[in-house]
């Protein structure tokens, strides 16, 4: 056994060498890159074929170990491709389909392989094998009837569409057909198909295409026929707002305003509420544009059933503003805001808002603000009454002290409310607003008041009231604040020191009590106190 050299000095080194630091000296000297292997260069039949008698030995070696992985076939493959040996590759992706023959990707590099070497016949065959073995492998028939018509043959494209269609396949699988049918002008054909496709797929959005497909081509009655065949086929229980929106837009642009009418009106009233609201909408449009005053009268039939709606209160205030009756408008308005009950009341009070806007009553908008900030205090209601006294119309260009107004009473509204989130937001607005003015006085006052970001820790109470421990949360300390508190703390301690003080007798705190209400004094009485006196 050799003998091991002892260490004499084993006192750490001055330069100390990581692992980090050899890997990455490795990698700039480039020690891991192995270079290239040599090209190799056939001169000659014989050392040819050997080279492809080595090649063939690897990939029939790698198959071997593992016949299950598709890839050693298709590389296998492609080498015997770009070898031109065609027949070879053909053999091998048939030894492939013996081990997986539901692999979509075989069976596309395999016809692929075909009509590269324009084999159109072996390339037919195969797609008709693949869809045989694989019939909802839609890539299978794109594929195939797109090699078909790129043949120009469109009589066997069609025949492979029909084999396709027996299999009742998607949406896109028979949009697909139709427009092949309409590249050749094959209306009827299309005609057909559409017909088959609504049965296979009865969807509302299928029936309103088919109608638009024979209006498009001027078959006008045709497409009227369609939409009256779909109302009868869906029935009063599985009726669909959007099959009447479309039939009905479909005869306006027919300028038949009274049928659309019609259509309309037989929606509403066979259409549950809670379903038709963009049917309503698209009435109201249609009233706007071609209706008179009798159309306001299903409106207020809908609001009877319907009072918190307030996209219907809107819709019926803006058809009476098109009409011109501006006070029926407001009123509209104004019934619509008492209601006790309102789905979306922040988008009636805007439109409200924005309706004696559009009119230019800039004192009626302001009223209504404040009766808005009666009802809430909300943060968004502020900041747009400040961004509307900035843009108003006022005399005397006071709109900056008007705006400044606002964002001065929010804050003191939001600071009553404890609201800081919504505070921290007011004062960013009020910030940039006086930037915007570039009032450096009035920018520093603002900033003054900008509060300051703090991590608490406070207890997790559980439902049943248990303490669960502890969590981190943020909160903010305005400055204004902070200013109140000293006050607080000895308003507090003169408390305490007045309950501690003991009464001797009776005399002493019934002077004591009159010397109070002579004084005026608020301030609470120790409990303790009054029984004592009660007893004496």
């Amino acid at each position: 056994m050799p003998k091991v050299a002892k260490v004499k000095n084993k006192a750490p080194a001055e330069i100390q060498i990581t692992a980090e630091q050899l890997l990455r000296e490795a990698k700039e000297r480039d020690l891991e890159i192995l270079p290239p292997p040599p090209k190799q260069k056939i001169s000659d039949p014989e050392e040819l074929r050997e080279y492809q008698h080595r090649k063939r030995k690897a990939f029939e070696d790698n198959i071997r170990k593992n016949r299950l992985v598709i890839g050693n076939w298709l590389k296998y493959a492609q080498w015997e491709e770009s070898q031109k040996q065609v027949q070879r590759a053909r053999s091998i992706y048939e030894r492939a389909l013996d081990v997986d023959h539901r692999n979509v990707t075989l069976w596309l590099k395999y016809t692929e392989m075909e009509m590269r070497n324009r084999q159109v016949n072996h390339a037919r065959n195969l797609w008709d094998r693949a869809v045989t073995i694989l019939p909802r492998v839609s890539q299978f028939w794109y594929k195939y009837t797109y090699m078909e018509e790129m043949l120009e043959n469109v009589a066997g494209a069609r025949q492979v569409f029909e084999r396709w269609m027996e299999w009742q396949p998607d949406e896109q699988a028979w949009q697909t057909y139709i427009n092949f049918e309409l590249r050749y002008k094959e209306l009827d054909r299309a005609r057909q198909i559409y017909e088959r496709f609504v049965m296979v797929h009865p969807d509302v959005k299928h029936w309103i295409k088919y109608a638009k497909f024979e209006e498009n081509h001027g078959f006008i009655n045709s497409a009227r026929k369609i939409f009256e065949r779909a109302v009868e086929f869906f029935g009063d229980e599985e009726l669909d707002e959007r099959l009447f929106i479309a039939f009905a837009k479909f005869e306006e642009n027919q300028k038949e305003h009274d049928r659309a009418r019609v259509i309309y009106k037989y929606a509403l009233d066979h259409i549950p509420k809670d379903r038709n609201k963009e049917l309503y909408k698209a009435y109201t449009i249609h009233e706007k544009k071609y209706g008179d005053r009798s159309g306001i009268e299903d409106v207020i039939k809908f609001l009877e059933y319907g009072p918190e709606n307030c996209v219907t209160w809107i819709k019926f205030a803006e058809l009476e503003t098109l009409l011109g009756d501006i006070d029926r408008a407001r009123a509209i308005y104004e019934i619509a805001v008492g209601q006790p009950r309102l789905d979306m009341p922040e988008l009636l009070w805007k439109s409200y808002i924005d309706f004696e806007v559009a009119q230019s009553e800039t004192d009626k908008a302001r009223q209504l603000y404040e009766r808005l900030l009666e009802r809430t205090v909300h943060v968004k209601v502020w900041l747009s009454y400040a961004k509307f006294e900035l843009n108003a119309e006022n005399p005397d260009n006071i709109n900056t002290e008007l705006a400044r107004r606002v964002y001065e009473r929010a804050n003191e509204s939001l600071k009553s409310a404890g609201e800081k989130e919504s505070r921290v937001l007011l004062l960013e607005a009020w910030k940039e607003f006086e930037t915007e003015i570039d009032d450096k006085e009035k920018l520093e006052k603002v900033l003054a008041k900008m509060p300051r970001r703090v991590k608490k820790r406070q207890k997790i109470i559980s439902e049943a009231g248990i303490e669960e421990g502890w969590e981190e949360v943020f909160d903010y300390i305005f400055p204004e604040d902070e200013m109140v508190r000293p006050n607080l703390k000895l308003l507090a301690a003169a408390k305490n020191w007045r309950k501690k003080q003991v009464v001797p007798d009776n005399s002493e705190t019934e002077s004591n009590d009159e010397q109070d209400k002579n004084s005026g004094d608020t301030q609470e009485e120790d409990p303790s106190k009054e029984s004592a006196n009660e007893e004496s």
